[in-house]
């Protein structure tokens, strides 16, 4: 007599992702029968013909097609993306296999500023006054409008790529040639568009959330305690539990319920960036899917201490009657950032900083040799600070400790 047939798990993964290891982790610790799809079908080495799909990401139609042939075959339970593209495919296979997942509609608006600020200023929610422009038709009199501080930032890319604080019309100038030179590099060639928005002052939290029903709960609320106010966004260190007061709190998961309900999303994984200030909250930017890069390695959840990853899986495949809290201890992690552009070769310090008391691990993500730049031509990081302790503060201190006794080694290069 055989059992009941396992569910199978349709993991979208790019293969620039750092997500890959965490994510087939959490799927083998929920024993489903995992099928990785990717862009190149040597990404994921593996035994098992039915657990390899080559995709396109960047083609949703063409994904679905494939998809839906192969689901045929090996019926899928659930489809799950990890970051911005794959989450717009995820939701439109699951759209076409009859899946539970976010409507295609509100995951693209997600992961475009544009229509995203359209709708969450329809519908009220607290957002930076915004204009969209086009390079190719830039009106004098627009610009001559403008209110300083503002930032200027793409309609597309992520963590903070191409997000320029200006506070003169001369600033403003060079940020838009800069913002032009960067999307002909990185983005599609249709891509034209940016926005000038409100530079909204205030402390700057990242709240990560999961959606059931429409219903937003609070996973994680990260403080920020380095100041992120410009010319360039790179984020550096997140600490949890927030310190923030009990109403502050409220209030920012509150605005982030709305811009959810706004934009559509009633299921799955939600990073949302909000500021508070002497007005109360506003909304910076929400994305559809888990935070990026492998900073969701500080959190753990129930007295198991499952993963983020294990979470966000269990619920996509109908296995989280419950949403665990997240584990009592502080933690906190650090992104290491580029300092200068160049060949990078190395990171002194790392077996001195990994001893720092409260560390847990360093993580260098960058191989040696590999050209780096620094936001807001690039978005990547160098690698991870890890730790824990008994509060936020000695956390904060471990990690800028450890990171005192590092060495950025890059190489200048022509």
């Amino acid at each position: 007599m055989t059992g009941a047939p396992r569910s199978r798990l349709l993991l979208l993964l790019p293969t620039t992702t750092y997500r890959a290891g965490a994510f087939i982790a959490a799927a083998d610790a929920l024993d489903a029968d995992l099928t990785v799809a990717s862009e190149k079908d040597s990404a994921f080495s593996t035994d098992e013909p039915d657990a390899l799909l080559t995709l396109n990401f960047a083609e949703p139609a063409e994904c679905v097609a494939r998809v839906a042939q192969f689901h045929r075959r090996h019926p899928i339970r659930a489809v799950f993306g990890v970051d911005d593209r794959t989450a717009v495919v995820a939701a439109h296979v699951a759209q076409a296999l009859g899946l539970d997942h976010n409507p295609p509609a509100a995951v693209e608006a997600a992961g475009d500023k544009f229509r995203q600020r359209q709708l969450l200023a329809t519908a009220g929610v607290p957002i930076p006054s915004f204009a969209y422009h086009h390079f190719d038709r830039i009106d004098p009199a627009s610009l001559a409008t403008v209110r300083f501080p503002a930032v200027v930032k793409p309609v597309s890319l992520s963590a903070s790529r191409g997000v320029m604080r200006v506070d003169n019309p001369d600033s403003l100038a060079k940020a838009i040639s800069r913002l032009r030179a960067i999307l002909e590099e990185a983005a599609p060639a249709s891509e034209q568009a940016f926005l000038i928005e409100d530079y909204i002052p205030g402390e700057e939290y990242a709240l990560e959330g999961i959606l059931d029903d429409g219903r937003l709960t609070t996973l994680a609320l990260f403080d920020k305690p380095d100041p992120l106010e410009g010319p360039t966004f790179a984020e550096t260190i997140y600490l949890t539990p927030s310190q923030a007061s009990a109403p502050v709190q409220a209030a920012l998961h509150d605005t982030a319920q709305a811009a959810c309900t706004a934009l559509g999303l009633v299921r799955g994984p939600v990073h949302v960036e909000l500021r508070y200030n002497a007005r109360g909250p506003w909304l910076v930017e929400l994305a559809a899917r888990p935070i990026g890069g492998r900073c969701g390695e500080v959190l753990r959840f129930g007295p198991e201490a499952k993963s983020l990853e294990t979470i966000l899986l269990a619920q996509a495949l109908g296995r989280l009657p419950t949403i665990p809290s997240r584990e009592p201890q502080a933690s906190g992690v650090m992104m290491l950032p580029v300092p200068r552009a160049g060949t990078f070769q190395r990171i002194d310090g790392l077996e001195t900083a990994l001893a720092t008391p409260g560390v847990t691990d360093i993580a260098v993500t960058v191989h040696r040799g590999a050209r780096v730049r620094p936001l807001p031509e690039e978005s990547r990081y160098l690698g991870f600070i890890f730790a824990r302790g008994p509060d936020p503060g000695t956390v904060e201190r471990a990690i800028r400790q450890a990171f005192a006794t590092l060495d950025i080694i890059i190489e200048q290069t022509p």
